[in-house]
């Protein structure tokens, strides 16, 4: 068969080793090694942790603080010591990947290696393992959340079975929620909470059948749920899509006693655990060797093609898991390290067996907790989703703001912003309007909704408005492009209108400026959000089509010329301020704000005011929204900047090639022979670009060398060149010699590269593809001789491409503000900057006066843009903020105003105030989270303290 991917070989499993001791502890990563020593140890945070969110199977939510190196083990842990699992193995967490398929948490590695955003990321505990017989469970809290796990597979489709099976199984759900049959209660029950996709056509027989099931209690009827559940051919099965040899569609599945075949939901072969010799896969084929006894000798090995490589992987994992779980008698050992080739891969189950687990529940059973079971008519406090046990997690919803270590600035003509606007504001007028106006913390969050909500509608507008007038004024678009672009975005366009004309009614009903004479109390805000986030749901469908939008527009830019032209054209008008393409990502960004806004309001209210129930239900509706969309925001974000790159480089093509992820881009300065010169490098996930910046009317960047990650080392090489911050590159081109800004910049390349080649390392897909765009030197010097070619000004300079390409761009994009500032920005700088976006009026003052002048101020893209108003269509002003230090004022400044915050690069001084205590700190806390990739730092500062975002 070639060479295997993965493969993994079944062990046998004979008699005789039934005796044999084992160790009932927490399972072992090495020899000697325990994950309860070495992994939960990670959870301990040290600075700020990942806020990470786990549903339970009750559905309530909790977050938990862990460290953002620590092991997936680390999160399990904490989730099962909170929920108080004895029999925890049969338990897994999983989340959606970037192709939105369920995939386990895997413990033995690190979780930012599994999930690109994890603080965005919901987490679901699970059933992962089903045994046979519910009678192996011998905790009955594990039988609790198993029929937990049945209601969810009831209600998503998976858990497939006649009407009557179902009316049955819902009708023990019933019982063991609110006890003994009552008519009335059973209705409020079944209207409140829906167990079946078909409930109101069998509510009737749910309810005659729960009449039968008088003095049963919760335990009983957990275990009759599993009764029935487990008799069901659909009973823990996970579908995995895939094809045979013929091309006929058919659904693989891994249960207890081996390997199943479904065709629709019909299961058509099972391949037991015994006959199966080796499981392995290479790139999209799944193959089942099988025992030469069972298809004789010619025919051993059947194959599956999956949609995927990685689609592939997941469904060997988790048969290589139920493997080890069901058949092994200890827990699989670790490879031996002394092999020098290791081909394939190393995954294995690190947990407990069921045999293993059996033997530490019945020989620690008397240590456990007692746990103790209450109805919703026993316990009328407690909902019915928190009724029952210690796993009833507590909704938080603090979010962790993550920043990056700081840079030192480097020499730059800064952008100075220029005294736009006209009449500064009186102060006497200011502090007069902020004492008719409401002090409450509440109010002041509503407020960020509608301001920020202002500039999402204008944003907005760039499409529908503006660009729609400019490819229809020159006839540029194609009329399919034009209704997919604008069918999509229109009708969410209208929303917001209507959307925002509420939040404006309302918070003009809580400043009182309203004159209608109204009954009620309007100061909230969680109605109006609950009723809005509910009717966002149906847009979903026009928000999943945003990832179609992005990529055909991008393909007809590059066939069609006229459409090209109007493209680069409109990018150069002031309305569109940021990339084209970023607008068309506004509308999923934004579900992400309306959560962050909503979790500050809920940990802002106490669970008895007045607006709580209503901010929790709205969040409760985003979220699920938000987590659909997540995956498609982290592709599409991508999407946009390797575009973006690509239209802002000279002399690489294709670099939006499938598969590709950008990881970081920023200054370093390169050995030549000339010395170090400063080049602007570019790290994806399978190469390394460095460029130098032309000063033709392009103001683009040209690329001089691109270094494939497979095969690439990275040594730090202070001592050896007496440069400080250096390190060396070594390729299979080439060798290079560069030099950061600071240690700070220096250890977060060499972090990023290390990860970046790891990653690439372990990708088994040889079709990767590797561009050859090399320029310069390509004489056959190896690998440890350094590459100082000659690059002559003139070279750098020069520009190989068509006319069509000499069109001016931006010089306050990221790439460019970098070069100026000799500092980086990462991809995860590029997510965080997008999550915190901010708008609002501020006032600024005068250089040369004590004058305070008014401006709307909107925080987005690393960049503070400033306009007279928020009626206006362009900003008049911007300052990227990348290098800038923000703090508040010192003595020296002679400001004696509250809620002053200071921007200083070098020279270059600028003092804002804010209007309330609220909306200061969250000024702050947006600059410093994004201004310059900074360190993980407390979000205030002492009076008259700064803080170094590009400290050395």
């Amino acid at each position: 068969m070639g060479e295997l991917e993965g493969s993994y070989r079944v062990l046998q499993t004979p008699g005789t080793r039934l005796g044999a001791q084992f160790n009932a502890g927490i399972s072992t990563l090495e020899p000697g090694q325990s994950l309860s020593g070495n992994m939960i140890g990670g959870s301990k945070s040290h600075g700020r942790g990942l806020q990470i969110r786990v549903q339970g199977l009750d559905d309530s939510q909790e977050f938990f603080d862990i460290d953002p190196k620590a092991l997936g083990q680390a999160l399990l842990s904490e989730v099962f010591h909170s929920g108080n699992l004895i029999e925890s193995d049969y338990f897994g967490l999983e989340f959606q990947n970037m192709q939105m398929n369920w995939v386990w948490l895997e413990p033995t590695k690190p979780i930012m290696k599994q999930v690109r955003r994890p603080a965005n990321t919901l987490f679901r505990l699970s059933v992962k393992f089903f045994p046979p017989d519910p009678g192996q469970l011998h905790e009955e809290y594990t039988r609790y959340l198993f029929s937990l796990q049945m209601k969810r597979d009831l209600m998503e489709g998976r858990l497939i079975c006649t009407e009557n099976t179902g009316a049955l199984l819902a009708s023990h759900l019933v019982q063991s929620e609110i006890g003994d049959y009552d008519d009335a209660a059973d209705r409020d029950f079944l209207r409140m909470n829906k167990l079946l996709p078909y409930q109101e056509k069998v509510q009737e027989r749910i309810m005659e059948l729960h009449r039968r099931h008088l003095g049963q209690t919760p335990a009983e009827s957990d275990f009759q749920i599993l009764e029935i559940a487990r008799k069901l051919e659909m009973y823990g099965v996970r579908f995995h899509p895939a094809a045979d040899r013929e091309g006929t569609k058919i659904n693989l599945a891994v249960a207890h006693m081996g390997l199943q075949v479904f065709q629709g939901h019909t299961k058509i072969n099972t391949f037991n655990w015994s006959k199966i010799r080796k499981l392995s896969f290479k790139r999209k084929r799944f193959l089942i060797k099988l025992h030469p006894e069972v298809h004789g000798p010619h025919e051993d090995t059947l194959e599956f093609l999956m949609a995927s490589r990685d689609q592939c992987k997941i469904f060997w994992k988790i048969c290589v898991e139920y493997h080890s779980f069901f058949r092994l008698l200890d827990q699989p050992q670790p490879k031996s390290k002394t092999m020098l080739f290791n081909r394939g891969s190393s995954f294995r189950y690190s947990g407990r067996t069921q045999k293993q687990l059996v033997e530490y529940v019945r020989e620690n059973g008397a240590k456990r907790t007692p746990y103790q079971r209450y109805s919703v008519v026993d316990s009328p406090q407690l909902s019915p989703f928190n009724s029952k046990g210690p796993l009833c997690l507590s909704p938080s919803f603090q979010m962790s703001t993550l920043s990056l270590p700081g840079q030192t600035p480097s020499p730059l003509q800064s952008p100075i912003l220029s005294e736009v606007g006209s009449n500064a504001r009186l102060e006497e007028e200011e502090e007069g309007r902020r004492k008719r106006y409401p002090t409450d913390k509440a109010y002041f969050i509503a407020k960020e909704i509608l301001t920020t909500e202002r500039t999402y509608l204008k944003d907005l507008e760039v499409i529908t408005v503006w660009f729609r007038s400019a490819v229809i004024k020159d006839n540029a678009m194609p009329e399919g492009l034009m209704t997919l672009l604008f069918s999509n975005i229109d009708p969410i366009y209208e929303f917001h209108r209507g959307f925002l004309k509420e939040l404006d009614q309302r918070l003009a009903l809580w400043e009182g400026r309203s004159n209608a004479h109204v009954k009620g109390d309007y100061q909230r805000i969680g109605d109006v959000m609950l009723r809005n986030m509910c009717a966002l749901k149906e847009f979903t469908g026009y928000l999943q089509k945003h990832d179609e939008v992005l990529t055909e527009l991008e393909k007809a830019t590059k066939r069609l010329k006229k459409l090209e032209t109007v493209y680069k054209e409109f990018e150069l008008q002031k309305v569109c301020y940021l990339p084209l393409n970023t607008f068309l990502l506004k509308p999923i960004q934004r579900l992400m704000h309306y959560k962050l806004i909503l979790e500050r309001l809920c940990k802002h209210y106490s669970p008895a005011h007045r607006d709580h129930d209503d901010c929790k239900e709205a969040l409760k509706e985003v979220a699920e929204i938000a987590t659909q969309l997540q995956s498609s925001l982290i592709r599409l974000e991508n999407f946009q900047k390797l575009t973006e790159l690509q239209r802002d480089l000279i002399g690489i093509e294709n670099l939006t090639a499938p598969g590709r992820e950008f990881i970081r881009e920023g200054c370093l300065y390169k050995l030549t022979k000339k010395g170090l010169q400063q080049r602007m490098f570019f790290l994806f996930s399978d190469m390394l670009l460095y460029t130098s910046k032309g000063v033709t009317a392009t103001n683009q960047f040209k690329v001089h060398g691109q270094l494939p990650l497979h095969g690439m080392i990275v040594e730090e090489s202070e001592n050896e060149w007496s440069v400080p911050h250096c390190f060396t590159i070594y390729s299979a081109q080439r060798t290079i010699v560069v030099a950061a800004s600071s240690k700070v910049e220096m250890g977060k390349w060499i972090e990023d590269l290390n990860i970046a080649i790891d990653l690439a390392k372990k990708s088994q897909d040889k079709s990767s593809i590797f561009l050859d765009a090399e320029l310069g030197d390509r004489s056959n010097r190896s690998s440890d001789e350094v590459s100082l070619e000659q690059e002559s000004e003139d070279d750098m300079n020069s520009s190989h491409t068509s006319l069509d390409k000499q069109t001016h761009h931006r010089a306050n994009t990221t790439m460019h503000v970098c070069w100026h500032r000799n500092t980086s920005v990462s991809m995860s700088d590029h997510s965080l900057a997008v999550e915190n976006q901010l708008s609002g009026y501020l006032l600024r003052k005068f250089k040369n006066s004590n004058g305070w002048q008014k401006l709307w101020v909107v925080f987005t893209n690393f960049c503070l843009f400033f306009y007279k108003t928020h009626q206006d269509d362009f900003p008049l002003a911007s300052l990227p903020l990348l290098g800038y230090t923000v703090s508040t004022p010192e003595e020296s400044d002679s400001i004696h105003k509250e809620y002053v915050f200071k921007l200083q690069f070098k020279s270059h001084v600028y003092f804002f105030r804010a209007e309330s205590e609220y909306t200061f700190e969250r000024w702050m806390e947006v600059i410093k989270s994004a201004a310059s990739t900074t360190g993980r730092m407390s979000l205030l500062i002492p009076k008259g303290g700064s803080l170094e975002m590009n400290g050395n």
